[in-house]
């Protein structure tokens, strides 16, 4: 079920001022956070749907009956920027489970509604969710500033969500929201870290390709975490003074810097113009590193060998492995239901996935304050399609995925760059 609301009155005016800010901007940071929806992840077969198992673990085929279980979903479906697959991904889990039994004969009602990209709307559709819909949860949410809206409302109400894809710094500082991705500030510091500490690289830079408003402080607190969980300093940081700046003075200075490796950021259009910048400018002896925004089929698809050693990070198992075992069961259920296969599909999966099974493992009564509960006790959700255990917990604050595999462009493909996950120490 989709709802499509009207507007009303924001929370506070400091507040809609800010989100009415980041929400005229947050398509120059879209790509940063996970992968664009270009392409199909090596083409879809007709035998990709039968990988999906038929039911979850432990369950056979019946359908649900009881009285449903209210969970919601906050996204922007319309508006500057777009993520549709996400709750459509979430939604496959949990059709399947409706039909594999529910949760103990209680199939999940699933509200989708669309913010617009716009804080009066996703201030109103929360509190619709909330106080209307009585929903015991949010799953698999992805909005470009639904977090900072919705944040403390959440907290008020004492209902927790398991965000399909984190955008604004706010969805990684909340204790009642938990994103299953590693997301754009993290993505940074683990692409400085792979650079010094995998690739061993000497000097290493690092280049802002954006100015969201409350963003740009949260990406340089990035770079000053990985100097402190390695004892090293940035050789060069430089920084687009407005979006639409030319990248190739930038790109130049960290050349002149010495630079062996320098970790960019901003949407496939800017992965566009860093590939062919570099090409144009002889700049390949250098190591460039971009956040999964430069994972999508049409940059490998634009650069194709222009872009040539070309790296980025990949917040999950990489979408565009299809023999990947820990994709066959997504994948499979993405085809069934007629999901693009992207890393937007993962974030929705595995958030839906995680609520599932936080569903099936309670005995008692199932309402909001049960689930908070029971999710206060998850401190360690094993999954292969990340590198770092998810959890919720109890703590302030939630940033659980620390981990990445990095992919790099080789004759006009993305091919793994790491087998292994990398991971961020303990602490840093």
């Amino acid at each position: 079920m989709t709802m499509f609301p009207a507007s009303r009155p924001g929370r506070t005016a400091r507040r809609v001022l800010r989100t009415t800010a980041v929400a005229a901007t947050a398509a120059l940071l879209l790509g940063s956070v996970s992968c664009a929806r270009s392409g199909s992840a090596g083409g879809v077969r007709a035998e990709d749907s039968a990988q999906a198992a038929r039911c979850p673990t432990d369950l056979t085929p019946k359908e649900a009956t009881g009285t449903p279980i209210e969970i919601g979903n906050i996204s922007s479906l319309t508006g500057p920027s777009t993520f549709p697959e996400v709750p459509k991904a979430a939604k496959a889990v949990f059709d399947r489970l409706n039909i594999c039994g529910g949760v103990r004969g209680r199939p999940v009602h699933f509200t989708v509604e669309d913010d617009q990209g716009d804080p009066t709307t996703a201030a109103q559709v929360a509190r619709r969710l909330v106080e209307q819909q009585q929903v015991v949860l949010n799953v698999g949410s992805a909005s470009l500033l639904e977090c900072a809206v919705n944040a403390g409302y959440y907290a008020k109400q004492k209902i927790d969500s398991i965000q399909g894809i984190g955008v604004d710094p706010v969805c990684y500082s909340s204790p009642n929201i938990s994103p299953v991705n590693t997301g754009p500030f993290t993505g940074v510091t683990l692409s400085l870290y792979y650079a010094s500490e995998i690739l061993k690289k000497q000097n290493i830079c690092r280049i802002r390709l954006f100015d969201v408003p409350g963003f740009a402080s949260a990406f340089d607190a990035a770079a000053t975490r990985w100097e402190k969980a390695t004892g090293k300093k940035l050789t060069y940081a430089g920084a687009v003074g407005k979006s639409t700046d030319d990248v190739t003075p930038l790109l130049l200075q960290a050349r002149n810097a010495a630079c062996d490796a320098v970790v960019l950021d901003g949407p496939e259009a800017r992965a566009l113009a860093v590939g062919k910048a570099v090409k144009a400018n002889g700049l390949t002896d250098i190591t460039w590193i971009g956040l999964t925004s430069y994972y999508t089929d049409n940059v490998a698809d634009q650069l194709h060998t222009a872009g040539e050693g070309l790296q980025t990070n990949s917040e999950f198992e990489p979408f565009g492995n299809a023999d990947s075992a820990p994709l066959r069961d997504w994948r499979g259920l993405m085809v069934r239901n007629g999901v693009p296969l992207t890393s937007f599909a993962q974030g929705g999966y595995l958030a839906a996935t995680i609520a599932q099974d936080t569903l099936l493992a309670m005995t008692g009564e199932v309402n909001r304050q049960s689930v908070s509960a029971q999710l206060a006790t998850l401190t360690s959700y094993e999954t292969p399609m990340i590198g770092s255990p998810y959890s919720f917990g109890t703590a302030a604050e939630h940033a659980p995925n620390r981990s990445s595999k990095f992919m790099v462009l080789k004759n006009g493909a993305w091919t793994g760059a790491t087998d292994q996950w990398v991971t961020l120490p303990a602490g840093s």
